[in-house]
């Protein structure tokens, strides 16, 4: 496949995905933002008490270094 079919195959094909995407309304748009900010936080909650866990058996205390 040359180089000018690759070109004009991707051409192709992002001409399809801006056909079939759509903005999302009012309520997709904050429903994702909120699902995105609870895994943010649970993440960082998650990482936070793995640090503690960590801290507590090397050091024996609460410490972070």
């Amino acid at each position: 496949m040359s180089l000018k079919e690759k070109f004009n195959q991707f051409i192709d094909n992002s001409r399809h995905v801006l056909s079939v995407s759509y903005k999302p309304t009012t309520e997709e748009f904050d429903r994702s933002a909120k699902l995105i900010i609870i895994g943010i936080l649970l993440l960082g909650f998650l990482g936070l008490a793995i640090a503690v866990v960590i801290s507590l058996l090397v050091t024996g205390s609460f410490v972070f270094v």
